[in-house]
């Protein structure tokens, strides 16, 4: 896997984290599906939603990987 520089920015305040890989924004993120989503645009091949909140190469600001703001949720990832 690319090593590449991945920010996932704080809630904001109508729900979602801002994505932004290399930084270039990818898009809003509702959910850790969104995220690897996002990845895998981004050529990061073979991440899985379930192992996105693990990942090292994530930056998580402003929360963790459970927090998403209103109407946002860390599921379903299995």
């Amino acid at each position: 896997m690319d090593e590449r520089r991945v920010i996932v920015h704080p809630p904001s305040p109508g729900g979602g984290r801002r994505v932004r890989v290399d930084g270039e924004v990818l898009g809003l993120a509702h959910s850790l599906v969104d995220v690897a989503e996002f990845l895998r645009r981004a050529g990061l091949e073979g991440v899985e939603a379930a192992d996105v909140a693990r990942l090292s190469l994530i930056e998580w600001r402003g929360g963790d990987a459970d927090e998403w703001g209103e109407g946002g949720a860390a599921g379903p990832v299995g």
